[in-house]
Parts: C-alpha cells; sequence; structure tokens
C-alpha cells in the first residue's frame, strides 16, 4: 500500500472537489451539482472530440500531459497515510514546490501560445500571483522545517506536533492564504466562472477541449488535493502512521479522509462568506499572508517554540 497511496490523490481528488462546490451551494441556498459531478465532467470531457487552433505550437499538446504528469509526480513524494513510502527519499518539501512551478510555468506558455488576449491576461495574472505566492509557501513552512530540523515531509509528519505555539498558528493561517492562491478559490478566484474580468486560471485554459481539457482540469483538482494533504501532514499529522500494518492503514485512511472533509467544508465556509478580490487588490492580501509567514518564522527564532 505504501507505493500506492499517490492512487488516493488521483482518485479522490475530484470528489473533494465535488464536496466543495456541493457545500458551498447549499450554503447559499442552492441545490448545487451532486458530490460525483467532477467525476462526470471528466469523462465528458474525455469522450469530447479536440479543436486545436492553427496558431498553437508543440507547448499547446505537450502542457496538458506535462502538468499531469508533473502532478502526479509530486503526489508520490507526498504521505498520505503512511510516512513508510519508498519514495519519501526524494519527498522534500522544497523540491514539491518546484514541481507545481514547473506545471504552473508550462500552463502559462501554453495560455500565450494561442495568441488570444484572455490567454495572456490569465498567464499574466497567474505568474504575478505566484511571485507573490511562493515566498509565503516556502517561509510557512520553514517554520515547521527548522523545529523538525529537516524539509523532508515524512519527516515533518514523523515530528511535528499538535498546532499550539504562536509561530506554527502563524505560520498556519499564511499556508492557508497560499492555499486558497494556488488552488485559485476565492477571493483570489472564482473557480466557477468564465468572466474575461476576473479570471486567472480559466483564461489559461480557454482554448483548450476535449481530453487535454480533461487532464489539466484534473491536475487541478489534485493539485488541490496535495496542499490540503500538505497542510494535514505538516500541521495535524496526527492520525499519520509510520508502519503498513493493514488495520492501521485502514484507520489512517479514515481519519485522512474526515481531515479532507473538513478541510473542504472550510474552503466551502471561505468562498460563502467572501466575494471576489479585484485583481489589483490581491498583493494587499498576499503581501498580508507574507508578513504572517515572516511572522511565525521570526516567532520561533525568537522564542525557540
Amino acid at each position: 500500500m505504501e507505493y500506492l497511496q499517490f492512487i488516493l490523490i488521483i482518485i479522490l481528488s475530484p470528489l473533494i472537489n465535488g464536496v466543495i462546490r456541493k457545500l458551498k451551494a447549499q450554503m447559499q441556498g442552492r441545490p448545487g451539482p451532486g458530490l460525483f459531478q467532477s467525476y462526470f465532467d471528466l469523462i465528458r470531457l474525455f469522450k469530447k472530440d479536440m479543436r486545436i487552433s492553427n496558431t498553437t505550437s508543440w507547448i499547446f499538446g505537450a502542457a496538458p500531459y506535462i502538468l499531469f504528469t508533473s502532478t502526479i509526480v509530486a503526489a508520490m513524494i507526498v504521505p498520505v497515510i503512511t510516512t513508510v513510502s519508498p519514495f519519501s527519499v526524494m519527498g522534500d518539501i522544497i523540491a514539491i514546490i518546484y514541481i507545481f512551478a514547473l506545471g504552473r510555468f508550462f500552463m502559462a506558455l501554453a495560455g500565450l501560445d494561442a495568441g488570444t488576449a484572455f490567454g495572456g491576461e490569465g498567464s499574466s495574472r497567474e505568474m504575478t500571483v505566484a511571485i507573490l505566492v511562493e515566498p509565503m509557501l516556502m517561509l510557512s513552512i520553514f517554520t515547521a522545517a527548522i523545529s523538525a530540523g529537516s524539509t523532508n515531509i515524512a519527516m515533518l509528519a514523523s515530528i511535528s506536533g499538535p498546532i499550539y505555539t504562536p509561530s506554527h498558528i502563524l505560520a498556519l493561517s499564511a499556508f492557508i492564504i497560499a492555499i486558497i492562491a494556488e488552488t485559485g478559490r476565492i477571493p483570489v478566484d472564482n473557480p466557477d466562472t468564465h468572466l474575461e474580468l476576473t479570471m486567472i486560471h480559466e483564461g489559461m485554459v480557454l482554448e483548450y477541449s476535449g481530453k487535454y481539457l480533461a487532464l489539466m482540469e484534473w491536475a487541478h483538482y489534485m493539485k488541490q488535493m496535495l496542499l490540503f494533504t500538505l497542510a494535514v501532514d505538516i500541521f495535524f499529522p496526527a492520525g499519520i502512521i509510520n508502519n503498513t500494518e493493514p488495520a492501521a492503514l485502514a484507520m489512517s485512511f479514515g481519519i485522512y479522509l474526515l481531515k479532507m472533509f473538513s478541510i473542504a467544508f472550510f474552503m466551502a465556509i471561505i468562498e460563502s462568506s467572501r466575494a471576489k478580490m479585484r485583481f489589483f487588490q490581491l498583493p494587499s492580501l498576499l503581501e498580508g499572508g507574507f508578513v504572517l509567514a515572516f511572522l511565525s518564522l521570526l516567532t520561533y527564532i525568537m522564542t525557540g517554540r
């Protein structure tokens, strides 16, 4: 089972996205889509024909596969239900951040490749957000890494304790803001709209259709669940085990699902209680997250906890 943990991310990521959509709709007084609608959407897209512009280059066709493959590679080195994994030696948190950056880079290039105004706008906005988010993400993780003495995720999940120190609370707050920005959720972006004045992620994939779009959407679902998994591995590691006994794995899997549904519920609350921010207001939010991450590191250095 330790070899196949990443399969859970691949299979369950559309379900977690469906849970967020369903909970958000119910909080807004709407019936909303079914929990498995994301699976149906992916199946529908895989069955559809593709329409590709004559102006695109090889980047347009390669980007979905690079994005999907890089996300699976990241999933392989993140512990899900047990820290025992043959890939754990490669599970450095800095490596994962830059695997995500590789996928983002090709996704932005693909948005530019079609030569449309909306694709260029989405790519430009995505890279602007990335510049502000990556330092925040690194600093918030470094607080936990310094206390654990390692940037290896399996080591962090094994050593990290419950969240009770000021430095870890600040780091968790910054990490939550980073997750919202990285996954393109409200108030940073609205995943349910195609309004050209507001879209970031949707702008980059606007020219995609068929299986290319399915691969990019599936990779987006996996990235979202991976970031949720990193959050619980680093800040709420209770329940993750360091062995491969079947009974312990089953219990750990149940606890992991409970954590994922709890984060999905939290994300639905945020999206239902906040409005989409204007793009030029985003630096204030993201810079605030960076300050929280910096304060978490400074607090740990000054207090030692």
